[in-house]
């Protein structure tokens, strides 16, 4: 492990924060923040400076090494990024500014503020930009760097090719993250312009389009959408649903190929899923007394939209629906969106492979001589990527089970600490119960905000990025496998006919 190394990039990349606040910086320096703002900005900026230059200049790291520093790069980035709501005292805790900041950077959308018209321009615009740093960042680490370890959610399907391969667009992945970047500030702009011809004001329009496409849910209306005229609301649940697909299917609709799109077999899943419980919800609401309307249809598929892609946007409180449409709410928080997209939860592809499995062991019991292939979209499975999902399914359910036994310890109800653990390790942002669409965190104890950060960045992050900074051998120096000695026969062998040493590639590399 060169420390040396990872310091470099991480000081990198706290420069980078500390840039990123400049939009925001200016909107608080006009409005007289001056001071918290340069606060906000030196701290990370120097303590960057100093990393970068007291560290080598072109560091080669090793995966283990890239892996450490994708898990520390972000603890250094939401830490940075909480400065700004201490030093303009907008938050009321340390734990409370942390949290927020968590929120932002893993686009849930969780906020501890109830009334969001009475913070200040500067932050209101700091939160969206962190939705939309985040969101990028989330798509280059699920496209780019976890297909790496063959647990990235956009490995788990790509129709072009048998089993789960990696759909990285290009062979390299800085091409691949600039190809990514290129369709998602594309996307951002055209929302952006759909909000202004719309009637939206130009500050409102630039936070709602980033936090749209980051699906992160922040607004900078207490109300959230339901302030906005129906074509807003229209508008933003296009954008919320194509937030929620893979982005190297974007690119490939934008690129000539618009049919991509629905022959990927998750995609379809995913827009179908979304058209029938929006159908589900507007039929049991007008049944149970809401009248028959086009407002009516509006609140469902927007909610609906909003969750299965997890943005957290909303206009009407689902946590007063009927208790059936409140479990729909559930299972659309665990399942999610596509890999490879902005979206978090458990992904849908990662679900249909454990459907597909499940029925594949029902077959098994009635036909137990069958070899029966776990297939998705037509395509079969390797074993050991099942078993990689399993894992992942246990890892999920499991830390979620942990989360609600901490909350209601420290004193929510069950039906709060239920959801807001989940709503929490999905990326979603409201829940069910205190936390619902009407609700916030704010009443919630620090002990429970950094439960709740703990979580938000556990769920955004997949789990390994960061479970593996607690593994000891991540740290430990590395050391070379010792290589066998030649015996006579095989020194023989080293020259014989010209062929290499049979044990130069000892040890064997693994898949």
């Amino acid at each position: 492990m060169n420390y040396r190394h990872i310091l470099h990039l991480l000081g990198g990349l706290l420069i980078a924060v500390a840039l990123a606040m400049l939009p925001a910086a200016a909107i608080g320096i006009r409005d007289g923040l001056t001071e918290a703002w340069l606060v906000a900005m030196a701290i990370p900026g120097l303590l960057g400076l100093i990393l970068w230059f007291l560290s080598p200049k072109h560091p080669e790291l090793n995966a283990r090494e890239a892996l450490t520093v994708v898990g520390l790069a972000w603890l250094a980035i939401v830490a940075a990024g909480a400065i700004p709501f201490m030093t303009t005292r907008v938050a009321p805790s340390v734990a409370g500014a942390l949290f927020e900041s968590v929120s932002g950077f893993t686009t849930t959308g969780a906020t501890i503020f109830p009334v969001i018209e009475a913070l200040p321009p500067s932050i209101l615009l700091w939160r969206s930009l962190s939705h939309w740093i985040g969101g990028m960042g989330i798509i280059v680490l699920g496209v780019a760097i976890l297909p790496l370890l063959g647990v990235g959610g956009a490995q788990l399907f790509f129709a072009e090719a048998p089993g789960i391969t990696t759909d990285k667009i290009r062979p390299r992945i800085a091409t691949t993250a600039r190809l990514l970047w290129g369709v998602y500030v594309g996307l951002t702009g055209a929302l952006m312009a759909a909000y202004l011809v719309l009637g939206m004001s130009f500050f409102d329009a630039l936070n709602h389009s980033m936090s749209a496409l980051a699906t992160g849910g922040f607004s900078t209306r207490t109300a959230s959408m339901g302030y906005y005229s129906a074509p807003i609301q229209w508008v933003t649940v296009l954008f919320m649903l194509l937030a929620g697909v893979n982005f190297t299917l974007h690119y490939r609709a934008l690129t000539g190929k618009p049919l991509a799109l629905f022959r990927n077999a998750e995609f379809r899943w995913y827009l179908t899923s979304a058209i029938l419980v929006s159908l589900v919800c507007f039929v049991v609401l007008g049944l149970s007394g809401r009248a028959w309307s086009i407002d009516l249809a509006r609140d469902s598929v927007f909610s609906v939209v909003s969750i299965h892609s997890t943005t957290g946007f909303g206009t009407a409180d689902f946590g007063a629906w009927p208790v059936l449409l409140q479990s729909l709410m559930l299972a659309l928080m665990f399942v999610g969106a596509m890999g490879g997209s902005t979206g978090g939860g458990f992904k849908m592809i990662r679900a249909a492979v454990v459907a597909q499995h499940v029925l594949g062991e029902i077959r098994k019991v009635l036909h137990p001589r069958a070899v029966i292939v776990t297939r998705v979209g037509g395509h079969p499975i390797r074993q050991d990527l099942v078993l990689k999902v399993l894992a992942f399914l246990a890892m999920y359910m499991g830390t979620h089970a942990v989360g609600t036994a901490i909350l209601a310890a420290l004193g929510s109800d069950l039906v709060t600490a239920l959801s807001a653990s989940l709503a929490a390790l999905s990326s979603i942002g409201p829940g069910l119960g205190e936390v619902g669409p009407a609700g916030n965190y704010g009443h919630m104890t620090n002990t429970a905000l950094l439960v709740l950060s703990g979580l938000m960045l556990l769920g955004r992050l997949e789990f390994y990025t960061l479970l593996v900074l607690l593994v000891p051998s991540t740290w430990a120096r590395g050391h070379r496998t010792p290589r066998p000695k030649l015996t006579g026969v095989r020194k023989r062998l080293r020259g014989w006919r010209g062929e290499a040493d049979p044990l130069s590639s000892w040890p064997p590399m693994t898949e």
